[in-house]
């Protein structure tokens, strides 16, 4: 039994789909609907899919391109870039990674998600919550909550 390339068509394309359903962004939904509507006309239309096979893949292209990133963007809407400034960080809190020594910077503080050299004015062991009392240059000064 010889298999129609329009049918071979349309089973990579919907392959292609389960591809992309199984891992979003991989970004294989496009190349998957042009397989499978080129596919379908193949089958069902074949002089027109002989005559204006370019015009037909072009326009699935473009077409579930916009498709494609329509819903991918109503799915995860981009998020602005967080940002830190020595402004917004006095008054926060945060966990201390590494011991906090009085003058010295070399205390580590999580806060945020984010890493910060740190200094207190007294000795602030591993595991404690602090709050940010100021921002001083590239550290931050710290006290025990």
């Amino acid at each position: 039994m010889e298999l129609d390339v329009g049918w071979l068509m349309v089973i990579i394309g919907l392959g292609l789909l389960i591809v992309e359903a199984s891992q979003p962004g991989f970004f294989v939904a496009v190349p998957g609907t042009i397989l499978i509507v080129l596919g379908a006309v193949t089958l069902f239309i074949p002089e027109i899919a002989q005559d204006y096979a370019p015009m037909i893949i072009v326009v699935t292209a473009v077409i579930s391109s916009i498709l494609t990133i329509t819903f991918y963007r109503k799915i995860a809407p981009g998020q602005k870039p967080q940002s830190t400034s020595m402004d917004n960080l006095a008054g926060k809190e945060g966990v201390i990674i590494k011991k906090v020594i009085p003058d010295s910077i070399s205390g580590k503080v999580k806060v945020d998600n984010q890493m910060w050299s740190a200094t207190a004015d007294n000795i602030i062991d591993e595991g404690k919550k602090v709050i940010i009392i100021s921002s001083e240059g590239v550290h931050i000064k710290v006290k025990e909550v």
